[in-house]
């Protein structure tokens, strides 16, 4: 797992989800509107996903959280920050509007709360989990946890509204 900070989007795997939805994008010349349910069935066709959440795997649930990152970054900043440098042509400070659906919401509240509640997979484990808490050894597990908590809560408060 490579990472610099708690975040999924602070991760190797956070950036490939950015480069999935970043090639998707550049697909339409003028899209100013994504929605989580697109997002969502992206990742899923692209192997980011599982179909179900009985497929339980370190980069469904990193990919998971990362969509909820960057749903809440574009709702906190009004736009996703990912532009590549050398590009002549930007390709997220297209986006005008990030929607959410009730569905999208209680699949990523549900996602999300099974990884706080370790749900184990088949062979009774939580990957992500496993390697951030790295048998009580890592001191920005509680960070993480914490910031998985609270990307739960605030997709709550985004459902209830």
């Amino acid at each position: 797992m490579g990472a610099w900070g708690i975040k999924a989007l602070e991760s190797d795997e956070g950036l490939d989800v950015v480069d999935v939805l970043r090639e998707y994008l550049e697909g339409f010349k003028n899209k100013k509107v994504i929605t989580l349910k697109e997002i969502i069935n992206l990742m899923i066709e692209e192997g980011m996903l599982g179909e179900t959440f009985e497929e339980i795997e370190f980069l469904y649930d990193n990919t998971a959280i990362a969509i909820s990152e960057l749903y809440f970054d574009f709702k906190e900043n009004g736009k996703l920050d990912y532009d590549d440098e050398d590009e002549k042509e930007t390709t997220f400070s297209k986006l005008e509007k990030f929607s959410s659906d009730k569905k999208s919401l209680k699949y990523l509240i549900d996602y999300l709360t099974n990884i706080y509640n370790k749900v184990p997979d088949e062979d009774g484990e939580r990957e992500l989990v496993d390697l951030w808490y790295d048998d009580g050894q890592n001191p920005s597990y509680e960070e993480w946890y914490n910031h998985l908590g609270s990307l739960i809560e605030k997709l709550k408060a985004e459902y209830g509204s």
